[in-house]
């Protein structure tokens, strides 16, 4: 779901999404049932933005899914010429 609503948010050139939830199992947000993940996204809309504003555009994008599923997320947003 992570990847989908990403896709269809920002059209990324290249999007990867790695569940870390088992690296945290016994840890109090684990607990509650939400997962813990790791996103890596290259997009053209990334280009000239400030760190935060990209991870904004991220938040913005899985709102709903923040709520309900995701307890950590780890993001890594990057314009194509970055890489």
């Amino acid at each position: 779901m992570i990847a989908e609503l990403l896709n269809s948010a920002l059209e990324p050139e290249a999007l990867d999404v790695v569940d870390e939830s088992h690296l945290h199992a016994g840890h109090a947000g684990a607990a509650s049932g939400k997962g813990h993940f790791a996103i890596t996204v290259v997009c053209d809309r990334f280009a000239g933005l400030a760190p935060l504003q990209r991870h904004r555009m991220v938040y913005d994008a899985l709102d709903s899914l923040m709520q309900t599923d995701i307890h950590a997320l780890s993001i890594h947003a990057y314009a194509p010429d970055e890489l």
